[in-house]
């Protein structure tokens, strides 16, 4: 980087709050493995904006979520994909680093491939091309020149789908593990009676619509089971009042918390969890806790299932582990009693719960990196060899 005559310029683009937290901590990596030789521009939150990015747009302008409110904001999401892309254009920077949320900025991503072919392109946060729609990865090729990936897995299915050079820089909740592991007090919890038990049926409205009332019946028929629970249901602040709403109708209403801190405090006492699909059921693996997976998908999601090309589970962990050690119960399968049997049989002590904590103990060594820095560290030290090319070396 010495020889360099000028300070790099690095354009980032996210479009939704969970990519505005990746994003600043990569920008902090960055300047620091640059020595600050390094300017940022692009779109971005507020977490980026404190690290010195002066956002084209507000985030909130791209920060959609669900298929009717996309929809309505059609118009304002082209402007912004246009704007965005004819900013970085403008500027011509070192490199475009693209966030997640790739149905924006996949798009952003191709626009400016097209006006600057040879300009390095790095998606931080593979799609889930190993799940859906697999073509994808090989299209990547033309417009992304290295894959940052959060999943251990995910780097041989690029190979084996034709994708882009894929890099495992780590997951960022490695970096949060003693707020999701038990202190000796809250261990002692976990085994305590009644046990605690977690109902997490999602954070978004339509799953919370399609889950809350099978999750309540199987709480209670696991209660028939294994005995009275203490459950507590941890949610968010957008999507509070539906959840309360639909808990008022569960034969025994849970005890509601809001907020990623009292989620994490829940998770360090919980015996055991039921989960809807999501980055949620990878918390509770590695915060140890034994979980039950579910999910429904709307009708016209289960049509297009012969798109869908996992081999065995949709669970995160289960795919970071390589086996199906978590249960999970997908659309027809996912019925109260059957999800009840299965959760009970995490509470009580036996060969399913042995068996399952003897997974979730292995979990550390698969998302593991070959060093202790920091996903973020990983991350940076990945774009600038990108930026470099091939004959760094």
């Amino acid at each position: 980087m010495s020889a360099r005559s000028r300070r790099l310029r690095v354009a980032l683009v996210a479009g939704e709050p969970s990519g505005d937290q990746l994003g600043f901590k990569l920008m902090r990596a960055l300047r620091e493995q640059t020595a600050g030789e390094i300017e940022f521009l692009g779109v971005g939150g507020e977490a980026m904006a404190a690290e010195g990015l002066n956002s084209l747009f507000p985030l909130a302008d791209v920060a959609v979520m669900g298929v009717l409110p996309v929809v309505k904001r059609l118009p304002t999401l082209v402007d912004r994909i246009r704007r965005a892309a004819a900013g970085i254009v403008a500027a011509r920077p070192d490199a475009l680093v693209i966030i997640d949320s790739p149905d924006f900025t996949h798009r952003v991503a191709r626009r400016v491939r097209r006006a600057l072919p040879g300009l390095p392109v790095i998606d931080y946060v593979s799609p889930s091309v190993w799940a859906w729609r697999p073509g994808r990865a090989r299209a990547m090729r033309a417009y992304v020149d290295c894959v940052l990936a959060l999943l251990p897995f995910e780097p041989e299915a690029h190979a084996r789908l034709g994708g882009p050079r894929c890099v495992y820089v780590g997951h960022p909740l490695v970096e949060r593990l003693a707020e999701l592991r038990p202190s000796a007090e809250e261990a002692l919890r976990r085994a305590a009676k009644p046990p605690l038990v977690l109902a997490l049926p999602g954070s978004r409205r339509s799953v919370i619509a399609r889950l809350m009332a099978d999750f309540g019946a199987a709480v209670a028929a696991a209660e028939q089971e294994a005995g009275p629970f203490e459950v507590v249901l941890p949610t968010l602040p957008h999507v509070e009042g539906d959840v309360r709403a639909r808990a008022a109708l569960w034969p025994r209403p849970p005890r509601i918390v809001v907020g990623e801190s009292e989620k994490f405090a829940a998770f360090r006492s919980a015996r055991a969890a039921l989960a809807a699909s999501g980055t949620v059921t990878l918390e509770l693996a590695l915060a140890g806790v034994p979980l039950v997976g579910a999910y429904k998908v709307s009708g016209v999601e289960a049509l297009l299932r012969p798109l869908v090309t996992l081999p065995f589970s949709v669970l995160l962990p289960n795919l970071a582990l390589g086996e199906a050690a978590i249960p999970e119960f997908l659309q027809r399968d996912c019925q109260p009693q059957a999800l009840a049997t299965a959760l009970a049989a995490l509470v009580s002590d036996g060969p399913a719960r042995s068996a399952q904590l003897a997974a979730l103990a292995t979990l550390d060594a698969r998302m593991r990196l070959a060093d202790s820095r920091a996903p973020s560290a990983h991350a940076a030290a990945a774009v600038l060899e990108t930026i470099a090319g091939p004959d760094s070396a």
